[in-house]
């Protein structure tokens, strides 16, 4: 029998449980026939404000990560949706491919993760080299970043980190802050601008600024969840949500 609101796909997705942004913006997102099924990675909401604080955030997440997999398997999900990112780029390209393998063995199901989604949807806009990068880190996630995709033959013109204070805060950045963080890092020689962090809400306003500045804005809730309908044979256009999801 098949699922009577899922009858096209179900997706398990994990985030961790500090995130208020990546649900609702996915929801947004999903079309008729598609649901979303989440289960969180928990962790506490300890403050961030160093490089070391960031980087025990990231053990925590990994440390918890496949619990959140193996709860969502109960629902018997067609796929998994990965809606946390830092992790997904944490040391360089080779580590995402062999983190996206252990996520696929223990899931045993194909894998949507935002590093990837993120390359993929940069490679639909043609000859993209260029590109300037947001995200709501500490240096130090900033530079894992910067080494992704340097290592996909990118070249990272500027990054702005806000250096959120907590894991939850990071949803309490404002759409004017991502404007301001967007006009920050524009340039006539970036060619692309990528937003990294499930937790910053800015589906809506990376829509609006590619609109406006006429150059992709991928933001990584928009891009991840792309990914994974693409990848599983699902080719509705979504419109409010840029060009991935209206055009390709």
């Amino acid at each position: 029998m098949t699922d009577s609101l899922g009858y096209r796909m179900k997706f398990g997705v994990i985030a961790p449980s500090t995130n208020t942004s990546v649900q609702p913006e996915f929801d947004d997102m999903r079309p008729v026939g598609v649901t979303n099924h989440f289960s969180r990675i928990v962790i506490p909401d300890d403050p961030v404000q160093s490089d070391a604080d960031f980087n025990e955030l990231v053990l925590r997440i990994r440390a918890a990560t496949m619990d959140a997999i193996d709860a969502v398997k109960t629902c018997s999900p067609g796929a998994l949706v990965m809606g946390m990112s830092a992790e997904t780029f944490w040391d360089g390209k080779e580590r995402a491919d062999d983190l996206k393998r252990e996520i696929e063995a223990r899931a045993g199901m194909p894998v949507a993760m935002g590093s990837d989604a993120c390359q993929a949807a940069l490679s639909r806009f043609g000859s993209v080299k260029r590109i300037a990068v947001i995200t709501p880190y500490m240096p130090v996630g900033d530079e894992q970043v910067r080494r992704f995709f340097t290592d996909c033959g990118y070249e990272v013109v500027t990054i702005k980190g806000l250096k959120c204070q907590s894991p939850m805060l990071i949803a309490h950045e404002t759409e004017q802050t991502l404007r301001d963080a967007i006009i920050e890092v524009n340039d006539p020689s970036v060619e692309a601008i990528v937003q990294a962090g499930t937790n910053l809400a800015m589906a809506r306003v990376g829509a609006m600024a590619e609109f406006w500045l006429d150059k992709p804005v991928v933001a990584i809730n928009t891009a991840t969840y792309w990914h994974a309908l693409r990848m599983n044979g699902i080719e509705d256009k979504v419109q409010g949500f840029g060009s991935l999801l209206t055009h390709h």
